[in-house]
C-alpha cells in the first residue's frame, strides 16, 4: 500500500447559500469519512481555514521573513486534504472522485514520498 494526500483545490469559499446547505455538506464529508475509515484507507483527514488567513514564512535566506496570506496568487486555494492508502495510483483516484468537495473545484492526488532512513 502507498499512502496518497488527496488536495482538495478550491476557487475561494464554498458556496454555501445557507447554514443548511453547510450543514448537509459537513455530514456528507463526516459519511466519506467513515466509508473511509470502514474500506482502511483513511489515514487523516481536514479542511483548512480560507488562504487569507495563512502566513507564509520563508527561511532561504540570512532571515526568516513571513508574509500575510498564501504565497501563490492563484486562483485555486488549498481547501482540505485526504491523507489515504491506496493500492495504486488508480485506486487513489477512484477514492478522490468521491470527495464531497470535488463539485466545486478539484482534487490533486499525490503519492507521499517515503523517507527512508539509515539504519
Amino acid at each position: 500500500m502507498t499512502q496518497y494526500l488527496l488536495a482538495v483545490m478550491m476557487d475561494g469559499a464554498l458556496p454555501y447559500a445557507n447554514e443548511e446547505e453547510e450543514q448537509a455538506s459537513g455530514k456528507e464529508i463526516d459519511a466519506f469519512n467513515a466509508e473511509l475509515q470502514a474500506s482502511g484507507s483513511w489515514v487523516f483527514a481536514g479542511g483548512l481555514h480560507p488562504a487569507d488567513t495563512a502566513t507564509t514564512v520563508d527561511a532561504t535566506g540570512a532571515e526568516v521573513l513571513t508574509t500575510d496570506g498564501p504565497f501563490a496568487e492563484t486562483k485555486e486555494q488549498l481547501g482540505g486534504y485526504f491523507l489515504i492508502e491506496a493500492r495504486d495510483l488508480n485506486d487513489a483516484v477512484q477514492v478522490a472522485s468521491r470527495i464531497p468537495g470535488a463539485r466545486f473545484g478539484s482534487i490533486e492526488v499525490r503519492p507521499v514520498m517515503e523517507i527512508r532512513r539509515p539504519a
